[in-house]
């Protein structure tokens, strides 16, 4: 057993590593407990290696269309191993910088899982191998601590009946690592992790499908947000099938024995068959199951300690505490928004509140929202119909400025809009952006959101010209009255 630990925390990933940071600098003796890489999968699987591909994806785009801005260029092919190279240098490199953070704040970091004990108890059974950079050794044993965090993250959320066989029937942990472009790819699921995936292999030369359930893609977005998108997405020659759920998947038809010679998979080594609710049958030679990530609670002795998770999911307060005394949770475990951000400031304000600050709660109408598909689509606060349903449609007011009337959205060749929604007579409560590295442009509008700025007040700060951001001062001196360049 090793004693003495103020906060044990459970998961070095986005939630888990900040929590711990923020409590070390607070002046806590603090213990994370990491199965794999420090930075979890936001670092390693997710956020960072996937806008890697999608910025080698836009740069083959940009050399693709150089013609149009009068440059004499031409897109020869895809070095995939070069594009691998370049995400992984910017994964080794943040790695090695968290690393160091960790290590210069004295954290003690213990390879292996985590499983709560009893009250302030907390064991771990540690893998063979222990890398560099945990300080920690031996097991299984027992952690003492007085508070304990939970920050165990999510896994890809799989269809009931369809196998994942890591080549050919994927989740988005096997797509970032892809040593091939497919040559034509079927995703299913048509949200943030669908879309952007799609728009990097389209990008990249594949042949694209989007298999969506729900009516349109990006559900929780803004309606019309999602229409730019869309429109987008089929003028790029993407097929989109929204309004179908798959019945099956039959990788029957694959030859397994093929060997693959170019970056772009030709589809020579067989078909992965797709059947569709309605009898469609579609076929490609990968398939991405991209319908949203599980919480990962399972074996974490929730119940032996009076946690009841929901739908695996960890119920806590604002506050991020648990039903169980002295454990909190942060991250993806825990209902709502499953965005790293969200994990960063959940677990800055869990470490806050067990030093004994008083941070303000996290609220997930204030966590800004971006999909990094062409075009982006950024978002903080109500869409149209909650703010609706909140306050009355009577209440609020709408107003969509067209970056067509941008200056620099012009010279980027990019369409799309600001949408803002206010109350009447009161605050900002929704701004929704879409546009190529509108992205960028998300946090003013959350300051405007959270700080609920009304129109004129951001209508007199000075946008600079000509920059993309002067659509978000332009938008709000129209839902002021003081449309400038805009007709009202």
């Amino acid at each position: 057993m090793v004693d003495g630990f103020d906060l044990v925390v459970i998961g070095g990933g986005s939630g888990g590593y900040a929590c711990a940071l923020r409590a070390a600098q607070l002046g806590l003796s603090v213990a994370l407990i990491e199965a794999d890489k420090l930075g979890g999968t936001c670092l390693h699987r997710g956020c960072i290696p996937t806008k890697a591909l999608l910025h080698s994806a836009e740069v083959a785009d940009t050399v693709a269309h150089a013609a149009g801005f009068g440059v004499l260029a031409s897109l020869e092919g895809l070095d995939l191993g070069g594009v691998q190279r370049y995400r992984d240098g910017v994964v080794d490199r943040l790695h090695k910088g968290l690393t160091g953070l960790v290590t210069g704040r004295g954290i003690t970091v213990f390879r292996g899982w985590g499983v709560l004990a009893g009250p302030g108890r907390v064991q771990v059974s540690t893998p063979e191998a222990e890398p560099a950079e945990a300080t920690g050794s031996g097991g299984p044993f027992e952690l003492t601590a007085g508070a304990i965090v939970l920050a165990t993250g999510s896994v890809p959320r799989l269809i009931p009946g369809i196998e994942i066989d890591g080549e050919h029937v994927i989740t988005s942990d096997q797509a970032v690592e892809l040593s091939r472009v497919p040559g034509r790819a079927l995703v299913i699921g048509g949200g943030v992790i669908g879309c952007e995936f799609a728009s990097l292999w389209r990008s990249f030369g594949a042949e694209v499908t989007i298999v969506e359930a729900l009516p349109r893609l990006l559900a929780s977005e803004e309606p019309a947000s999602s229409k730019v998108v869309e429109r987008n997405f089929r003028k790029r020659g993407i097929t989109l099938r929204t309004g179908s759920s798959v019945a099956a998947v039959d990788t029957g038809a694959l030859d397994t024995g093929a060997v693959h010679t170019g970056a772009l998979d030709t589809g020579a080594d067989g078909v992965v068959k797709v059947s569709l609710a309605d009898g469609t049958e579609l076929s490609a030679d990968t398939v991405l199951i991209a319908i949203g990530r599980a919480p990962r609670t399972s074996g974490l002795g929730l119940a032996e300690i009076g946690i009841e998770v929901d739908n695996g999911f960890v119920p806590t307060d604002a506050h991020g505490r648990t039903r169980a005394p002295g454990v909190f949770a942060v991250g993806d475990i825990v209902p709502g928004l499953q965005l790293a951000h969200r994990g960063f400031a959940q677990g800055i304000a869990v470490a806050e509140l067990v030093a004994g600050l008083s941070p303000k709660p996290v609220l997930d109408e204030q966590v800004p929202r971006v999909a990094y598909c062409v075009p982006e689509v950024a978002s903080v606060g109500l869409t149209t119909a909650q703010a609706e349903e909140r306050y009355g449609a009577d209440a609020i007011r709408t107003l969509t400025y067209d970056l067509g009337g941008n200056g620099k959205s012009q010279i980027l060749r990019t369409q799309g809009h600001a949408h803002l929604v206010r109350l009447v007579d009161g605050p900002v409560v929704g701004i929704h952006l879409v546009g190529e590295r509108v992205g960028e442009l998300i946090g003013e509008a959350q300051l405007i959101v959270g700080w609920e700025a009304h129109p004129e007040d951001v209508a007199v700060m000075i946008h600079a010209h000509p920059t993309q951001n002067e659509a978000l001062g332009e938008a709000h001196l129209a839902l002021a009255g003081k449309a400038l360049h805009a007709h009202t």
